[in-house]
């Protein structure tokens, strides 16, 4: 998979895209990231990305200029470079009216080969770069960031996990809270070594050696503590 991120402060992805399974992923030419600032595609010698709104009111708002012309760029950069990807580029722009993130989104998305992620910032956006672009709005939740820096990297970070051959254990995605394999519920709890902490033992059940057993009460626990902490993913079951 590619991913080209752009953003007008492409240094705050550096840390998290250099560890862990975002690391990994890409020493295992799983995944390749490009990381495009927005202020490149200004005109001006302040490299203004932003202008006040027309109406009056607070903040700044991003301009359509530098916006258009950074996709229009990375995708033609993209595509002309010899390991091309296929199409244009599925166009994602974080934004709080956004389609809100889930696993199910995450996975429809890790099965693209290339996302363009736009993170937006300050007040917001000037309208008519979705009018021209259409990109696909996206949320992570019902509340405002600074940017869409953060929430471009918990997109980036829950699609690329997803990727086959990413993760160490091929069921580790599968299994995990609101995944398919657990039923859309929240995963069950999870113990190890030692047997007994301060007092506290790990559930009979899971060192008796009897797997029917503990799958039982995996889908019990799941279940459980759906119903106690997200009741309303139960839908009726």
């Amino acid at each position: 998979m590619r991913i080209d991120i752009l953003s007008i402060f492409p240094g705050m992805f550096g840390g998290i895209l250099g560890e862990s399974i975002l690391k990994i992923a890409q020493e295992k030419n799983k995944l390749r990231v490009a990381l495009t600032n927005l202020r490149d595609f200004t005109t001006d010698r302040h490299k203004s990305v932003d202008d006040r709104p027309y109406g009056g009111g607070p903040g700044m708002v991003m301009k359509p200029e530098p916006l258009v012309r950074a996709v229009r760029a990375v995708r033609a950069q993209a595509l002309a470079e010899t390991d091309a990807p296929t199409g244009s580029g599925r166009l994602l722009l974080m934004c709080p009216r956004g389609r809100l993130f889930s696993d199910a989104y995450a996975r429809e998305l890790a099965l693209e080969p290339w996302l363009i992620v736009v993170a937006g910032h300050y007040e917001g956006y000037d309208e008519r770069f979705v009018d021209l672009l259409k990109p696909e709005r996206v949320s992570i939740g019902d509340y405002v960031l600074t940017g869409g820096e953060l929430p471009a990297l918990v997109i980036c970070d829950a699609v690329v996990r997803l990727l086959p051959g990413v993760l160490g254990h091929e069921d580790s995605a599968h299994c995990e809270s609101f995944s398919p394999g657990n039923e859309g519920l929240l995963e069950f709890p999870q113990y190890t070594r030692p047997a007994v902490f301060e007092g506290l033992a790990v559930p009979e059940v899971l060192v008796s050696g009897n797997h029917a057993k503990v799958a039982t009460w995996r889908k019990e626990q799941a279940l459980l503590k759906t119903r106690q902490q997200r009741p309303e993913l139960l839908n009726g079951k």
